[in-house]
């Protein structure tokens, strides 16, 4: 048994198999739709969340856990280990960095024996998940609080997002379009590219295709860790398994992928880029 828990939310999107055998503890977002209160992936799942989302004339509104959520899973954990490491999306477009500190405080009067580190990862969707699952690898292999956020906060700065997608109407009305507020206003059937920096959304450039969209995505892959250069790559979309797929396919010719993830990411997440999205979520690894 490890003595580190791992903690995350459901905005990292990882897929169930690896929760499972990892041993991830995940907190859900909430989805308000309508006079619904939807907890993600638990009362509401992917493929009828896109089907229905395809078709809204207005979004759901989310929600970041609260500190009860965190605190009420901090105890769970504390029966299991002697420290957490809990690890979430960007502060900059979520609360929940926020709440988990603020659980972390509540706990240090309820469970004063407990170490808990709450990390903010800058980034979202799988670099997030990636760094729960290198985190979650540790923590079974044995090692300490110290080594397994030292280990994170390593990945925080290569570990990379690119997508694209058909619109970026979700992001804008979502509240989420961060410096990519001008590409709002290209031409119709371009397909614009986005990442994270500093733990914004950031404008990445556009192509006239999906298939170009995905050329460029490759392109910077490879200016980043060179031809053949090794990566751990997650390819993640929202209800676009065959577009991802081919994306899949033009990025193994050029780079070695050392672990390949296929994702689909939440609803919570989702809600905010919309069906159609593809992309990669990666980092460089050495050795």
């Amino acid at each position: 048994m490890p003595i580190v828990g791992v903690l995350t939310d459901s905005c990292a999107s990882i897929p169930e198999k690896l929760i499972g055998e990892l041993n991830i503890k995940v907190v859900p977002y909430y989805l308000h739709k309508g006079q619904e209160t939807l907890r993600d992936l638990v009362d509401v799942q992917r493929e009828e969340f896109f089907r229905w989302l395809a078709t809204a004339k207005e979004l759901p509104k989310t929600a970041n856990p609260g500190p009860g959520d965190y605190l009420e899973t901090f105890k769970e954990l504390a029966q299991e280990v002697q420290e957490i490491v809990s690890i979430h999306m960007t502060s900059l477009g979520s609360g929940a960095y926020q709440a988990a500190v603020m659980a972390r405080e509540m706990a240090e009067e309820a469970l004063p024996d407990l170490r808990i580190e709450v990390i903010d990862t800058r980034n979202v969707s799988l670099c997030q998940g990636w760094m729960v699952i290198e985190a979650a690898r540790a923590a079974l292999a044995g090692q300490d609080l110290g080594e397994i956020v030292a280990l994170v906060r390593d990945m925080i700065p290569i570990t990379r997002m690119i997508q694209t997608a058909d619109t970026l109407r979700y992001l804008y009305m979502g509240g989420r379009i961060g410096k990519a507020q001008h590409l709002l206003g290209s031409l119709l059937n371009i397909k614009p590219l986005i990442g994270m920096e500093d733990g914004v959304i950031v404008p990445l450039g556009q192509a006239r295709s999906r298939l170009g969209a995905y050329r460029k995505i490759v392109e910077m892959m490879e200016k980043d860790v060179g031809h053949l250069g090794r990566v751990k790559v997650a390819f993640v979309h929202a209800a676009a398994l065959e577009e991802v797929q081919k994306l899949r396919a033009m990025v193994e010719e050029r780079l070695t992928c050392v672990e390949v993830l296929m994702a689909e990411l939440s609803p919570a997440l989702g809600v905010h880029t919309g069906p159609g999205t593809a992309g990669v979520c990666y980092f460089p690894v050495t050795g």
